[in-house]
């Protein structure tokens, strides 16, 4: 008992420390030694419980995407039990809300999971290729389906269209990137104020989902 435990407290210190480093330098950037020495362990307590640097990122990534996926399906499960029918704000607020819920709880990865998530769009790694769909293809297709309801007017390809673009302005803005900060000297937004840009978020991005078909 006390070795399994022991075990779990190692391997967990790995994971947070990869998590940390994968955040701050990305993947490529981030040497074993590196994690080795924030996690205080040697390369063989890695490969012992990880196999690799791949499966250590692996590993890292999906003890957060389940929790996050069922949040995700949480948040419309219960927009849907509100209004039979709901529009395009309420689907985007329990979309939004999801994240939000996700970076106010460390025990889920908070913060640094949802920048975790914005950086493997940014920089895709292979050995998500498979995790992602099946994490988070039920969570895209229930989205996509509730938006379609709500906006019957937009063709199958314009809604992909549409749910891509609410992804990406969705966990770019969350992982705290100000690109203000490359144009601007004293840019007045806060990017890192999660409620804010949950409140600035939201109807920017109903009225681009609720706008005309592009035709």
């Amino acid at each position: 008992m006390a070795e399994s435990a022991k075990a779990l407290e190692t391997s967990t210190r790995i994971l947070d420390a990869a998590e940390k480093l994968f955040v701050e330098h990305g993947f490529h950037a981030t040497s074993m030694r590196l994690i080795t020495q924030a996690a205080g362990v040697n390369i063989a307590a890695v490969n012992y419980y990880f196999g690799s640097k791949d499966g250590l990122f692996k590993a890292v990534f999906e003890r957060r995407a389940e929790p996050f996926s069922q949040l995700m399906l949480s948040h419309l499960d219960e927009a849907e039990r509100a209004s039979p029918a709901p529009g395009a704000l309420q689907i985007v607020h329990a979309f939004i809300n999801a994240a939000l819920q996700m970076g106010n709880e460390p025990d889920l990865g908070g913060q640094l999971f949802v920048k975790l998530l914005a950086r493997t769009f940014v920089e895709p790694h292979p050995a998500l290729k498979e995790s992602m769909p099946r994490r988070y293809g039920e969570v895209s297709r229930r989205y996509i389906a509730a938006l379609g309801k709500a906006m019957p007017h937009l063709s199958e390809l314009e809604l992909h269209w549409r749910f891509h673009f609410l992804s990406s302005a969705l966990f770019n803005a969350f992982a705290g990137n100000n690109v203000l900060r490359l144009f601007m000297a004293q840019p007045i937004v806060n990017a890192r104020d999660p409620e804010m840009i949950a409140r600035m978020l939201l109807p920017f991005v109903v009225a681009g989902l609720n706008a005309p078909a592009a035709g």
